[in-house]
Protein backbone atom coordinates (compact mmCIF):
# COMPACT_ATOMS: atom_id res chain seq x y z
CA UNK A 1 0.00 0.00 0.00
CA UNK A 2 1.90 3.46 -0.97
CA UNK A 3 0.68 6.52 0.83
CA UNK A 4 0.68 8.72 -2.34
CA UNK A 5 -2.02 6.83 -3.96
CA UNK A 6 -4.25 6.21 -0.71
CA UNK A 7 -3.70 9.98 -0.75
CA UNK A 8 -4.58 10.39 -4.04
CA UNK A 9 -7.97 8.27 -4.12
CA UNK A 10 -9.36 10.16 -0.78
CA UNK A 11 -9.11 13.49 -1.83
CA UNK A 12 -10.92 12.72 -5.04
CA UNK A 13 -13.23 11.04 -2.58
CA UNK A 14 -16.89 13.56 -1.48
CA UNK A 15 -16.00 15.10 1.55
CA UNK A 16 -18.85 12.91 3.34
CA UNK A 17 -17.22 9.85 2.39
CA UNK A 18 -14.01 11.10 3.15
CA UNK A 19 -13.80 9.83 7.05
CA UNK A 20 -15.16 6.32 6.26
CA UNK A 21 -12.39 5.46 3.84
CA UNK A 22 -9.60 6.95 5.27
CA UNK A 23 -9.79 4.79 8.56
CA UNK A 24 -10.65 1.39 6.48
CA UNK A 25 -6.88 2.22 4.59
CA UNK A 26 -5.25 2.81 8.01
CA UNK A 27 -7.07 0.07 9.08
CA UNK A 28 -5.76 -2.12 6.35
CA UNK A 29 -2.51 -0.77 6.76
CA UNK A 30 -2.48 -1.69 10.43
CA UNK A 31 -3.67 -5.57 9.96
CA UNK A 32 -1.00 -5.18 7.13
CA UNK A 33 1.87 -4.48 9.90
CA UNK A 34 2.81 -1.03 8.67
CA UNK A 35 1.67 0.89 12.22
CA UNK A 36 3.62 3.94 10.45
CA UNK A 37 1.67 3.98 7.30
CA UNK A 38 -1.53 3.77 9.13
CA UNK A 39 -0.59 6.83 11.27
CA UNK A 40 -0.07 8.28 8.59
CA UNK A 41 -2.86 7.67 6.71
CA UNK A 42 -4.84 8.08 10.15
CA UNK A 43 -3.96 12.32 9.99
CA UNK A 44 -5.27 12.78 6.85
CA UNK A 45 -7.65 15.51 7.05
CA UNK A 46 -11.13 15.56 5.79
CA UNK A 47 -11.48 18.77 3.22
CA UNK A 48 -14.21 21.41 3.25
CA UNK A 49 -16.93 21.68 0.50
CA UNK A 50 -14.88 24.49 -1.82
CA UNK A 51 -11.63 22.56 -0.84
CA UNK A 52 -12.41 19.66 -2.57
CA UNK A 53 -14.03 21.32 -5.53
CA UNK A 54 -10.58 22.84 -5.71
CA UNK A 55 -9.13 19.41 -5.81
CA UNK A 56 -10.99 17.86 -8.44
CA UNK A 57 -10.41 20.76 -10.52
CA UNK A 58 -7.11 19.99 -10.37
CA UNK A 59 -7.03 16.20 -10.75
CA UNK A 60 -10.16 16.31 -13.50
CA UNK A 61 -8.65 19.06 -15.64
CA UNK A 62 -4.51 19.34 -15.03
CA UNK A 63 -4.59 20.96 -18.27
CA UNK A 64 -6.07 24.06 -16.41
CA UNK A 65 -3.26 23.90 -13.61
CA UNK A 66 -0.27 24.84 -15.73
CA UNK A 67 -1.89 28.17 -17.50
CA UNK A 68 -2.86 29.39 -13.94
CA UNK A 69 0.68 28.80 -12.63
CA UNK A 70 1.90 31.05 -15.44
CA UNK A 71 -0.36 33.78 -14.73
CA UNK A 72 0.16 34.13 -11.41
CA UNK A 73 4.00 33.90 -11.92
CA UNK A 74 3.59 37.09 -14.70
CA UNK A 75 1.33 39.23 -12.25
CA UNK A 76 4.16 38.59 -9.47
CA UNK A 77 6.35 40.00 -11.66
CA UNK A 78 5.02 42.31 -13.38
CA UNK A 79 3.57 43.95 -10.01
CA UNK A 80 7.18 43.95 -8.68
CA UNK A 81 8.36 45.37 -11.90
CA UNK A 82 5.28 48.19 -11.74
CA UNK A 83 4.98 47.17 -15.63
CA UNK A 84 1.38 48.71 -15.59
CA UNK A 85 0.44 47.91 -19.28
CA UNK A 86 1.64 44.64 -18.67
CA UNK A 87 -0.42 44.25 -15.34
CA UNK A 88 -3.96 45.75 -16.87
CA UNK A 89 -3.44 42.33 -19.45
CA UNK A 90 -2.67 39.97 -16.84
CA UNK A 91 -5.60 41.52 -14.40
CA UNK A 92 -8.12 41.37 -17.46
CA UNK A 93 -7.06 37.98 -18.00
CA UNK A 94 -7.26 37.00 -14.08
CA UNK A 95 -10.78 37.86 -14.17
CA UNK A 96 -11.39 35.65 -16.95
CA UNK A 97 -9.42 32.43 -16.03
CA UNK A 98 -10.24 32.54 -12.32
CA UNK A 99 -14.09 33.18 -13.15
CA UNK A 100 -13.93 30.67 -15.66
CA UNK A 101 -11.99 27.59 -12.94
CA UNK A 102 -14.44 28.10 -10.38
CA UNK A 103 -17.37 27.94 -12.34
CA UNK A 104 -15.42 24.96 -14.23
CA UNK A 105 -14.98 22.92 -10.27
CA UNK A 106 -18.67 24.20 -9.52
CA UNK A 107 -19.74 22.13 -12.27
CA UNK A 108 -17.58 19.44 -11.96
CA UNK A 109 -18.41 19.51 -8.38
CA UNK A 110 -21.98 19.13 -9.41
CA UNK A 111 -21.21 15.72 -11.84
CA UNK A 112 -19.65 14.41 -8.72
CA UNK A 113 -23.21 14.70 -7.36
CA UNK A 114 -21.71 17.27 -4.75
CA UNK A 115 -22.88 20.55 -5.77
CA UNK A 116 -21.30 23.26 -3.76
CA UNK A 117 -22.94 26.32 -2.60
CA UNK A 118 -22.89 29.99 -3.12
CA UNK A 119 -20.34 30.23 0.05
CA UNK A 120 -18.31 27.26 -1.43
CA UNK A 121 -17.65 28.86 -4.85
CA UNK A 122 -16.70 32.66 -3.25
CA UNK A 123 -14.27 30.62 -1.42
CA UNK A 124 -12.84 28.67 -4.47
CA UNK A 125 -12.30 31.77 -6.11
CA UNK A 126 -10.78 33.06 -2.79
CA UNK A 127 -7.97 30.04 -3.04
CA UNK A 128 -7.38 30.76 -7.03
CA UNK A 129 -6.26 34.44 -5.90
CA UNK A 130 -4.55 33.05 -3.58
CA UNK A 131 -2.71 30.55 -6.43
CA UNK A 132 -1.82 33.60 -8.45
CA UNK A 133 -0.73 35.72 -5.44
CA UNK A 134 1.76 33.60 -3.16
CA UNK A 135 3.87 30.81 -4.74
CA UNK A 136 3.89 28.45 -2.19
CA UNK A 137 0.12 28.65 -2.66
CA UNK A 138 -0.25 27.70 -6.01
CA UNK A 139 2.50 24.35 -4.83
CA UNK A 140 -0.19 23.36 -2.32
CA UNK A 141 -2.90 23.66 -4.55
CA UNK A 142 -0.97 21.89 -7.60
CA UNK A 143 -0.84 19.46 -5.29
CA UNK A 144 -4.38 18.64 -4.99
CA UNK A 145 -4.94 18.00 -1.42
CA UNK A 146 -5.95 20.91 0.10
CA UNK A 147 -8.02 20.64 3.30
CA UNK A 148 -9.61 24.13 3.51
CA UNK A 149 -9.54 26.99 1.08
CA UNK A 150 -6.87 29.34 0.98
CA UNK A 151 -6.77 33.07 1.58
CA UNK A 152 -5.88 35.68 -1.28
CA UNK A 153 -2.52 37.88 0.12
CA UNK A 154 -4.04 40.57 1.58
CA UNK A 155 -3.62 43.85 -0.78
CA UNK A 156 -2.37 41.95 -3.71
CA UNK A 157 -5.08 43.02 -6.08
CA UNK A 158 -5.74 46.21 -4.61
CA UNK A 159 -1.48 46.71 -4.65
CA UNK A 160 -1.91 45.89 -8.17
CA UNK A 161 -4.37 48.22 -9.66
CA UNK A 162 -2.27 51.09 -8.10
CA UNK A 163 0.37 50.18 -9.76
CA UNK A 164 -1.41 50.11 -12.94
CA UNK A 165 -2.82 53.79 -12.27
CA UNK A 166 1.01 55.08 -11.15
CA UNK A 167 2.81 53.06 -13.71
CA UNK A 168 2.61 55.35 -17.09
CA UNK A 169 4.84 58.65 -16.54
CA UNK A 170 3.09 62.24 -16.77
CA UNK A 171 6.06 65.03 -17.58
CA UNK A 172 4.29 67.82 -15.85
CA UNK A 173 1.82 68.67 -13.35
CA UNK A 174 -2.01 68.77 -14.87
CA UNK A 175 -4.14 71.44 -14.19
CA UNK A 176 -6.11 71.75 -11.52
CA UNK A 177 -9.13 71.41 -13.29
CA UNK A 178 -7.54 68.26 -15.23
CA UNK A 179 -6.70 67.03 -11.60
CA UNK A 180 -10.18 67.35 -11.03
CA UNK A 181 -11.17 65.86 -14.09
CA UNK A 182 -8.79 62.93 -13.51
CA UNK A 183 -9.93 62.25 -9.69
CA UNK A 184 -13.84 62.04 -10.85
CA UNK A 185 -12.88 60.06 -14.11
CA UNK A 186 -10.76 57.58 -10.96
CA UNK A 187 -14.04 57.53 -9.03
CA UNK A 188 -16.33 56.48 -12.11
CA UNK A 189 -13.72 53.70 -12.71
CA UNK A 190 -13.12 52.37 -9.30
CA UNK A 191 -16.89 52.28 -8.85
CA UNK A 192 -17.27 50.45 -12.64
CA UNK A 193 -14.60 48.11 -11.49
CA UNK A 194 -16.34 47.72 -8.24
CA UNK A 195 -19.80 47.41 -9.84
CA UNK A 196 -17.88 44.62 -12.45
CA UNK A 197 -17.18 42.57 -9.39
CA UNK A 198 -20.19 42.85 -8.00
CA UNK A 199 -21.81 41.14 -11.21
CA UNK A 200 -18.84 38.72 -11.30
CA UNK A 201 -19.60 37.58 -8.44
CA UNK A 202 -23.61 37.91 -8.40
CA UNK A 203 -23.45 35.75 -11.74
CA UNK A 204 -21.13 33.41 -9.91
CA UNK A 205 -23.52 32.70 -7.27
CA UNK A 206 -26.76 32.74 -10.23
CA UNK A 207 -24.93 29.89 -11.95
CA UNK A 208 -24.29 28.04 -8.50
CA UNK A 209 -27.69 28.44 -7.46
CA UNK A 210 -29.06 27.33 -10.55
CA UNK A 211 -26.47 24.17 -10.46
CA UNK A 212 -27.96 23.54 -7.14
CA UNK A 213 -31.65 23.90 -8.10
CA UNK A 214 -30.83 21.66 -10.78
CA UNK A 215 -29.28 18.84 -8.56
CA UNK A 216 -31.99 19.48 -6.18
CA UNK A 217 -34.70 18.89 -8.63
CA UNK A 218 -32.82 15.67 -9.87
CA UNK A 219 -33.61 14.36 -6.49
CA UNK A 220 -36.84 15.44 -5.77
CA UNK A 221 -37.83 13.34 -9.34
CA UNK A 222 -35.51 10.28 -7.87
CA UNK A 223 -37.32 11.05 -4.33
CA UNK A 224 -40.52 11.13 -6.23
CA UNK A 225 -39.84 7.84 -8.36
CA UNK A 226 -39.13 5.83 -4.68
CA UNK A 227 -41.79 7.01 -3.03
CA UNK A 228 -44.20 5.64 -6.09
CA UNK A 229 -42.26 2.49 -5.88
CA UNK A 230 -42.56 2.34 -2.53
CA UNK A 231 -46.67 3.35 -2.38
CA UNK A 232 -47.54 0.54 -5.08
CA UNK A 233 -45.11 -2.06 -2.74
CA UNK A 234 -47.45 -0.90 0.34
CA UNK A 235 -50.41 -1.44 -1.96
CA UNK A 236 -49.03 -5.19 -2.83
CA UNK A 237 -48.34 -5.85 0.61
CA UNK A 238 -51.76 -4.33 1.77
CA UNK A 239 -53.27 -6.99 -0.43
CA UNK A 240 -51.14 -9.74 0.30
CA UNK A 241 -52.03 -9.14 4.55
CA UNK A 242 -55.35 -8.84 3.37
CA UNK A 243 -55.33 -12.43 1.66
CA UNK A 244 -53.54 -13.70 4.76
CA UNK A 245 -56.36 -12.12 7.16
CA UNK A 246 -59.10 -13.84 5.36
CA UNK A 247 -56.76 -17.59 4.66
CA UNK A 248 -56.62 -16.94 8.48
CA UNK A 249 -59.87 -16.53 9.30
CA UNK A 250 -60.62 -19.74 7.13
CA UNK A 251 -57.97 -21.45 8.64
CA UNK A 252 -59.30 -20.54 12.40
CA UNK A 253 -62.83 -21.82 11.04
CA UNK A 254 -61.27 -24.67 9.83
CA UNK A 255 -59.91 -25.68 13.15
CA UNK A 256 -63.41 -25.16 14.87
CA UNK A 257 -65.30 -27.34 12.55
CA UNK A 258 -61.89 -30.03 12.91
CA UNK A 259 -62.12 -29.60 16.94
CA UNK A 260 -65.90 -30.23 17.08
CA UNK A 261 -66.10 -32.82 14.67
CA UNK A 262 -62.97 -34.43 16.90
CA UNK A 263 -65.57 -34.04 20.21
CA UNK A 264 -68.48 -35.47 18.29
CA UNK A 265 -66.61 -38.52 17.33
CA UNK A 266 -65.00 -39.07 20.34
CA UNK A 267 -68.63 -38.79 22.09
CA UNK A 268 -69.99 -41.71 19.45
CA UNK A 269 -66.10 -43.85 20.63
CA UNK A 270 -67.06 -43.55 24.14
CA UNK A 271 -70.76 -44.71 23.19
CA UNK A 272 -69.97 -47.09 21.29
CA UNK A 273 -67.22 -48.60 23.79
CA UNK A 274 -70.03 -47.86 26.11
CA UNK A 275 -72.41 -50.36 24.46
CA UNK A 276 -69.43 -52.74 23.39
CA UNK A 277 -69.22 -53.18 27.06
CA UNK A 278 -73.12 -53.69 27.69
CA UNK A 279 -72.89 -56.31 25.04
CA UNK A 280 -69.85 -57.95 26.25
CA UNK A 281 -71.37 -58.44 29.77
CA UNK A 282 -74.69 -59.69 28.19
CA UNK A 283 -73.67 -62.13 26.80
CA UNK A 284 -70.96 -63.54 29.64
CA UNK A 285 -73.93 -63.69 31.63
CA UNK A 286 -75.86 -65.96 28.97
CA UNK A 287 -73.05 -67.98 28.36
CA UNK A 288 -72.84 -68.27 32.36
CA UNK A 289 -76.44 -68.85 32.79
CA UNK A 290 -76.37 -71.67 29.87
CA UNK A 291 -74.16 -73.80 32.34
Amino acid sequence: MDFDAVADELYRLRPEHFTTARDTHAAAARKAGDRALAEKIGKLRRPSLSAWASNLLVREQPDQVEPLLRLGEGLRQAHHDLDGAQLRELIRQQRVLISALSRQAGQLAAQAGRPITPEAQREVESTLQAVLADPDAAEHWAAGRLVKPLDAAVGFPAIAQDAVRRAPAVSAAPPPAARRESAADETRRERLAKAREEAESAESELRAAEEEATAAAHDAEGAKKQADQLRQRVGSLAEELERAEEEHRQAVAAERQARERARFVDRRVTEARRRAKAAAARVKRLTTGSR
